[in-house]
């Protein structure tokens, strides 16, 4: 792979996330295409664009599920493309997918508990103790996540939108700096979309993160920047109401 020198990211040095140059090519075919962009600290970006556009495969190069061709990723300057998937977890970087990943046959509070940083791993599961600070950690997360209510019901038993919300608690409880967020609105009500958008505000307000979306008024309603990708490269990047009014977006996307 080729990456370029920390020469290039002087000027990112202010980012929490810095990418240059991304590519990534299956048998040939560029899925991300010499892409470049930035994250801010605390910034709500959100990644739209048509399918087949690169959004998912660009999360899938942060999180280190995927390797890119040539280019780079920079955590807080630290070099992501050369360390493995659990390792940029333990940076800082949390991701989720598009279908909630919990174990339905345990309790809300039960899937918070095993994502505890402390809870991982053999020897640490065994020594593993539910202190005062534990059980305030997982009440705390479980009153952000909107689910104080249901410490003790089966995961199973959730609607669909209460397990979106249950894996980002999974995520929040390990404390990342930066979430990704595959549609997080996918198949909700649109009550569950409003307090979706409510609370990856509030998120927002101490962690950057990045949601990719399709549904347009969640985007309006939650995005400090939008991305726009088409054919794995940018294609627009700025406010709603630019991407919104750019005849590029309007061609390639909004359109249709």
């Amino acid at each position: 792979m080729n990456f370029p020198t920390s020469a290039a990211f002087i000027a990112h040095s202010e980012k929490i996330l810095a990418i240059e140059s991304l590519t990534v090519s299956f048998d040939g075919f560029k899925a991300v295409d010499n892409l470049s962009m930035s994250i801010d600290e605390k910034e709500l970006r959100v990644i739209i664009g048509p399918n087949g556009a690169g959004k998912t495969t660009l999360l899938d190069m942060i999180c280190g599920k995927t390797k890119p061709t040539s280019g780079s990723i920079r955590f807080r300057n630290v070099e992501l493309t050369r360390l493995p998937d659990f390792q940029i977890v333990r940076e800082g970087v949390g991701r989720k997918f598009q279908t909630p990943s919990i174990y339905e046959d345990l309790t809300v509070g039960e899937n918070l508990e095993i994502s505890l940083p402390q809870a991982h791993g053999v020897w640490a599961s065994i020594l593993f103790k539910r202190t005062r600070q534990v059980k305030e950690r997982i009440s705390g997360i479980a009153e952000q996540i909107m689910l104080a209510d249901h410490l003790q019901t089966k995961s199973g038993r959730l609607s669909h939108g209460q397990k979106q919300w249950l894996e980002i608690g999974m995520l929040l409880v390990q404390d990342p700096d930066l979430l990704l967020l595959d549609e997080p609105v996918a198949g909700m009500s649109p009550r569950e979309r409003e307090q979706t958008a409510e609370l990856l505000k509030k998120i927002a307000l101490g962690k950057s993160l990045v949601v990719i979306e399709h549904d347009m008024d969640f985007v309006k309603s939650i995005a400090n920047k939008v991305t726009v990708l088409h054919q794995g490269r940018m294609l627009s990047e700025g406010s709603i109401d630019q991407v919104q009014n750019d005849p590029r977006v309007i061609e390639v996307y909004l359109g249709h």
